[in-house]
């Protein structure tokens, strides 16, 4: 039986339109989805880019201006995989045409304008879905569980980062995700996957203490002009969450040698979990035992652990980062079409954004400040 399908829209073509394009095609080979994703119309900064993208992609059709795609009574899905700059106006203009909307973080270049996103989108009662890729791993949703659950006890104490290097050297030439107006900096950056994470593993943030550190204050952009860098090379800060439980967060695009050092540790009163994806088909799971036998066990991702079975048949065999994007885009496709699904909606993405936004509101102040 011919499957309906659910045209989607994608604007822009760079490492994450890519990304998207990969996943929805591959969600469609891989689940047994109620649709068919047909990859319609890719949207760029102009005709040529964008035509050039959609014949390497996939797309039936391109287009230069991306109020063209959103209005396209044919779509049923816009994917917004822009600068930050460019996720408000692109996402408002979807949600005015009824359209669900599929967006990378972080959600959008300031707090007011997610804000407003988010209450569009429910005012409108439209589903949403955002990229916090790394939620999507299987191996995050058996900490969940095993969190949930009381495998390792109370938990008391998170630590986390998101750590890599290719704003390490001072050379490192300026660009978009150096500007303030973008939400250019580490923490807006890789930040708001660490705070999505801690979130999603712990619970509620309330409070936090946080310090913002430019390392290289000065960096010349691609004329070779020096350029003033108005935002953060790293972010640290304490925090306390609304179950009680304290702990650390840290983002860093400085960390020489560090290429994917997202990872966390979470302590509990009767075990702890740890965590890197840099090795993201495992899970480090202690829980007491046996006195002079006690230990980290390590679990690989398997047939057991949500979607790896769609992937693999065997444990040890590991899935990549493309196939959590996969998992990802499948759960986005299932909220635009209003069926239950693991999509974190604006509410959640906005949510990670205060949490950002009180610390820098903490680093500037110097104080604890709510969130």
């Amino acid at each position: 039986m011919t499957k309906p399908p659910l045209r989607i829209a994608l604007i822009g073509s760079g490492f994450m339109g890519r990304a998207h394009a990969m996943a929805f095609a591959a969600a469609a080979r891989t689940f047994d989805l109620p649709v068919e994703p047909v990859l319609e119309v890719l949207a760029d900064r102009d005709e040529e880019t964008a035509a050039k993208a959609a014949a390497s992609l996939g797309f039936a059709r391109s287009t230069g201006d991306w109020r063209a795609a959103v209005n396209d009574p044919a779509i049923g899905l816009v994917a917004i995989t822009t600068p930050n700059i460019l996720h408000a106006p692109i996402a408002l203009a979807a949600i005015a045409a009824g359209k669900p909307v599929y967006c990378e973080k972080p959600l959008a270049a300031t707090l007011a304008e997610a804000e407003a996103m988010t209450l569009a989108a429910e005012a409108a009662r439209l589903p949403t879905a955002v990229g916090f890729t790394y939620l999507y791993n299987p191996m995050i949703g058996l900490a969940r569980e095993i969190i949930a659950d009381g495998e390792i006890g109370e938990v008391t104490a998170f630590r986390g980062i998101h750590a890599e290097d290719f704003m390490a050297s001072p050379d490192a030439p300026f660009n978009w995700r150096c500007e303030a107006a973008q939400a250019g900096g580490a923490l807006a950056d890789i930040g708001s996957h660490i705070i999505a994470l801690a979130r999603h593993l712990v619970g509620e943030v309330r409070a936090v203490s946080g310090q913002l550190h430019t390392a290289h204050p000065v960096r010349r952009d691609a004329s070779g002009a020096p350029r003033e860098v108005p935002i953060d090379d790293q972010a640290d800060a304490l925090v306390r969450f609304e179950n009680g439980a304290r702990g650390t967060l840290s983002a860093s695009w400085i960390a020489t040698g560090r290429k994917m050092g997202l990872g966390f540790e979470v302590s509990g009163t009767r075990g702890s979990i740890v965590f890197t994806q840099e090795r993201f088909n495992e899970l480090q799971l202690y829980r007491g035992g046996t006195r002079g036998r006690e230990g980290f066990t390590t679990i690989m991702a398997g047939l057991e652990h949500g979607d790896y079975g769609a992937f693999c048949p065997a444990s040890g065999h590991q899935i990549g980062y493309n196939d959590l994007k996969t998992i990802e885009a499948k759960a986005a496709i299932e909220a635009a079409l209003g069926l239950p699904n693991a999509a974190k909606d604006f509410r959640e993405a906005l949510n990670v954004e205060r949490v950002a936004e009180s610390i820098r509101t903490s680093s500037r102040e110097g104080r604890w400040v709510e969130v």
